[in-house]
């Protein structure tokens, strides 16, 4: 049984390259207090501070037969820092994208709101067959499918000039419709 407790950090770095866990395992015992504390100090979190320490190693024992160490220290404390600027990127993103995201308000509507809302869409639907029959297919391609002017008019060979006169057409003829809907109950 070899006693890994003597060996330098060089031999500890040929056996850990040769797959010894054992030599791994001395490594993790003598450096995980000092990455730890570089983590911490930086980060100012026990948990991530942590997952970095064990990510450093888990790249260290993925890498072990690619890596070439020189100074087994300062090769860990690097790790360490890189992968704690890392992390304080991917926060940085998560934080300008959570800020960017506005969530959507609910929006508590009483019952009888809902009931006109339910009765403006019914009517929309009746208005919208109601629509000559290239008017109807361009609205519905455009409302209900989502599809950009430029591949609607492709789809129905028009020209886009000629769909967004069609699409204009609907909406104003809807807006008319609902306008007076809107007016009677509001």
């Amino acid at each position: 049984m070899k006693d890994y407790l003597l060996y330098d950090n060089k031999q500890l770095v040929c056996l850990f390259t040769q797959g010894d866990k054992l030599a791994f395992t001395e490594i993790y015992n003598r450096y995980w207090q000092k990455l730890f504390s570089i983590a911490y100090n930086r980060l100012k979190e026990v948990q991530t501070s942590e997952d970095v320490v064990h990510d450093v190693f888990i790249n260290l024992w993925a890498n072990r037969e690619r890596s070439e160490i020189e100074s087994l220290e300062n090769y860990l404390a690097s790790c360490t820092k890189y992968t704690v600027l890392a992390r304080i990127k991917k926060k940085e993103r998560e934080r300008i994208y959570n800020n960017s995201v506005h969530p959507t308000p609910v929006i508590d509507f009483p019952v009888e709101t809902s009931v006109h809302y339910k009765r403006i869409l019914e009517i929309v639907k009746t208005e919208v067959e109601k629509l000559p029959e290239r008017c109807k297919l361009v609205f519905k391609y455009s409302r209900n499918e989502g599809k950009p002017i430029q591949q609607i008019a492709a789809e129905l060979r028009l020209s886009p000039k000629t769909v967004e006169n069609q699409l204009n057409k609907a909406l104003k003829h809807l807006k008319a419709v609902t306008r007076s809907f809107f007016n009677f109950f509001f």
